[in-house]
């Protein structure tokens, strides 16, 4: 196999105007492979550590030259001569090196360039598809290959916009698509419906981060009930669903969740959610409670989790340990995967396997911070991941994710089916 013969790194700007890595890998055939490393804005405590320069005269501290360096030295120097085919070695090379608990030594964003521009060139060697490669390279033995159902973020709130609104994220999810086509035609579809609503009742129609709309509405109440009629109106009723990302870390004050200026319960907040669901149709609620509230998660999924997806973020952030914790103590029945969260590919795809023999659902998720790198697309349907979760169908470093997705179907033809309502259906206690 193709051995690796150099890394370069270079400092990028993310999609909201903040650096980011960037690293490709060279082989010895000639082969090579780039990728940039998304960033968060509403990270989780226990995240591996994203190395920053802190010189706050260069982008206000956030510039990666550091980790860009030691990706062009320390870790080059490690992984040259190494089979790039062998992901799992060259992520435990990484790690080994960094020698840190959360990778704060090198930076996660550094090894994770590294781990994913060494994935891309071997499948460029192997002249493979992403996709594909990562299936065999993880011994992933299955012949079905799953479309990811997209979770498209189209009201923006919480630290991704100015809005208002506690909650972080409201999101569509067509569950009765006939394919992943007909999934992005409906969702874009009720995406500028909702566009014209918005701007018929005096709402701006200006984006946030991950382009949902922030308009500054009364209530989450009344977030639901303008995305419901949208689907409606759009003439998706019964075909689409709702979906929330609370990001209840970040109005969690004092032992109480803050929602709308009142203190709640984790158990009153549970009875909040369940009315929502139990009105709009919710399917699943992302980090519905604070990242270290192992007692509420328990006793919220002992009381919802037959009913909905209760998906760990925060609480997990793509750790195989905190997800053991999960598994064992029956938090949560679902996780969000996302790179950075961890910082190697290899431990990435631990999680998700980890997660799906435990019966939890898996959705593969993008950052605030966005590159127009569409790894996780391929990463998506090389694991079954069932769902993907990257934003609304606008900006291009979204639609980067949603346009890889068309084309790995159309390239699959036949031999793919579109995952739809699998990831959201019946969720089962976690086992």
């Amino acid at each position: 196999m193709a051995k690796i013969e150099s890394v370069r790194a270079l400092e990028i700007l993310d999609s909201r105007g903040f650096p980011t890595v960037s690293a490709t890998v060279v082989l010895s055939d000639g082969a090579e492979g780039s990728a940039g490393v998304p960033s968060g804005a509403s990270t989780g405590e226990h995240e591996a550590v994203e190395l920053r320069d802190g010189d706050k005269a260069r982008y206000f501290g956030k510039g990666v030259r550091k980790a860009a360096a030691n990706v062009e030295g320390e870790l080059a120097k490690a992984v040259k001569g190494l089979d790039a085919a062998d992901l799992a070695a060259l992520d435990a090379k990484l790690t080994a090196l960094d020698g840190t608990p959360n990778k704060g030594r090198l930076g996660a964003n550094a090894i994770l360039a590294v781990s994913m521009a060494a994935a891309r060139a071997a499948a460029a060697s192997a002249k493979t598809p992403l996709y594909a490669f990562l299936r065999r390279a993880y011994a992933i033995k299955s012949d079905k290959w799953l479309l990811p159902a997209p979770m498209l973020n189209v009201i923006n709130g919480g630290k991704h916009a100015d809005s208002g609104l506690d909650v972080q994220e409201f999101m569509i999810v067509p569950t009765e698509a006939a394919s992943f086509g007909e999934a992005i035609r409906c969702g874009a579809e009720i995406y500028q419906v909702l566009k014209k609503k918005l701007a018929a009742m005096k709402m701006t129609t200006a984006v946030g981060d991950e382009g949902g709309f922030a308009p500054r509405l009364k209530s989450h109440l009344e977030a639901l009930e303008v995305l419901s009629a949208s689907i409606a109106e759009g003439g998706y009723q019964g075909q689409v669903r709702l979906a929330l990302d609370c990001a209840a870390s970040e109005y969690y004050k004092g032992g109480k969740y803050v929602l709308e200026s009142k203190p709640l319960s984790s158990s009153e907040i549970a009875d909040v959610y369940a009315s929502w669901a139990s009105k709009h149709g919710i399917v699943s609620i992302e980090d519905p409670l604070a990242e270290d509230d192992w007692a509420g998660w328990k006793a919220m999924t002992a009381k919802l989790g037959d009913r909905l997806r209760l998906i760990g973020d925060d609480l997990f952030v793509t750790n195989p340990a905190r997800l053991a914790r999960g598994i064992k103590e029956k938090s949560a029945n679902a996780i969000l995967i996302k790179l950075n969260q961890i910082g190697t590919l290899t431990e990435t795809v631990q999680a998700v396997r980890d997660a799906q023999k435990a019966g939890f659902a898996t959705i593969i998720s993008h950052r605030s911070g966005e590159t127009e790198d569409a790894f996780i697309a391929d990463l998506a349907v090389a694991l079954n991941a069932g769902a993907i979760k990257t934003g609304a169908p606008c900006r291009s470093e979204r639609l980067a994710k949603y346009n890889r997705l068309l084309h790995i179907e159309a390239a699959l033809g036949g031999k793919a089916s579109y995952a739809g309502g699998l990831a959201f259906a019946s969720p089962a206690r976690a086992r």
